[in-house]
């Protein structure tokens, strides 16, 4: 048998010499589709380089190239605000557009710190008696806090909260007991009782806070769950509800004792695109039957467009800008213009 190796034609087992290694054809890959693949892996282990050699004057010493070190794709380094540098605040001119009474809350001058983290720092906001308003930012800037100095869950380090005419630091725990029957809260998850079906969780509050009997509480439970289309499943409890059949329970058990304002923290968390416009055109309807003032913390922009008459941008516990939603999706300002149309370039980064 003959193991003389065969010869294909292109002398592949003669030594190379370097001066060989320039005329090595391009790599091809078998695949046509894999050139992509291939250029990627040429770019991810790319090694430094010399710098291409500069033409040296006749009789002058030649200099070593300096390798320049490999640049990596993808990175975006954004230079820092010099105003911000200057004036954190810079961008807060706390403007108010056609804003007039009566006021259902109002914060003044209100500053809380959880130990040396300051959250609110001489925050000022005004929400308007009767109509849709929302409260937006960035995250970690507040705005959960403010729902609970409005019912009296917490209370600030300094300033004061007044709701309905009334300091709610100032009041009495009898007084503050029953100016919080005057909301009703919508928390992320519903918050709903686990134990409890449907039916039982939205009638809860009617139970524990009113002598009503029990078929004016199912007039009313019922009235409720019609409202946002849950009558079919008043029997299911929690755990058998989708998230979005769940935001709509926790809505009926917030209106049930016919609230003066109505808390919305975040009801669009955890909600597809779909059922989030939904949930925005429910608030619409039952707002525009029921009245009251209704208060919605949320970062979602589409659901400030869709529902919201009122608007407060809050960042860095203060008020940066606050008014119609319509002068406010046309505002000039760098900060609010750049969150509600939610670009990259602008005062907000990463930090």
């Amino acid at each position: 048998m003959d193991e003389t190796p065969r010869n294909t034609g292109d002398d592949s087992l003669e030594p190379m010499r370097p001066e060989d290694f320039d005329t090595i054809p391009p790599r091809e890959p078998a695949n046509p589709g894999d050139r992509g693949m291939i250029e990627e892996a040429d770019d991810l282990f790319l090694e430094a380089t010399e710098a291409p050699a500069q033409p040296v004057a006749a009789g002058a010493a030649p200099v070593a190239a300096v390798a320049e070190p490999p640049r990596k794709k993808g990175v975006v380094i954004r230079e820092p605000d010099p105003l911000l540098e200057a004036n954190e605040y810079a961008y807060h001119n706390g403007e108010t557009h056609d804003l007039t009474g009566p006021f259902a809350i109002e914060f003044k001058n209100v500053h809380k710190a959880f130990g040396s983290n300051k959250i609110l720092r001489g925050l000022d906001l005004a929400i308007p008696e009767g109509r849709v308003s929302m409260i937006l930012g960035p995250s970690g800037t507040g705005k959960s806090v403010c729902i609970k100095h409005m019912v009296g869950l917490l209370f600030p380090d300094q300033g004061d909260v007044i709701v309905k005419g009334q300091s709610v630091p100032s009041l009495p725990d009898e007084d503050l007991f029953e100016l919080r029957k005057r909301f009703g809260v919508l928390f992320q998850d519903g918050a709903l009782f686990g134990s409890m079906n449907l039916y039982d969780n939205v009638a809860f509050p009617l139970r524990q806070h009113t002598d009503k009997g029990e078929r004016e509480i199912k007039d009313i439970v019922d009235r409720r769950l019609n409202e946002v289309g849950l009558i079919p499943a008043r029997d299911k409890y929690p755990n058998e509800l989708s998230g979005g059949m769940r935001k709509r329970a926790g809505l009926a058990r917030a209106l049930v004792l016919d609230p003066d304002i109505v808390l919305f923290d975040e009801p669009d968390s955890g909600l597809d695109p779909v059922r989030t416009a939904l949930l925005c055109e429910l608030i619409e309807e039952v707002h525009a039957e029921n009245g009251g003032t209704y208060i919605v913390i949320t970062h979602d922009i589409m659901s400030a467009r869709r529902v919201a008459e009122h608007i407060a941008v809050l960042w860095k516990g203060r008020i940066v800008e606050s008014g119609p939603a319509e002068d406010l999706f046309n505002s000039p300002n760098p900060f609010v213009r750049q969150f509600l149309t939610g670009e990259a370039d602008g005062p907000l980064g990463m930090e």
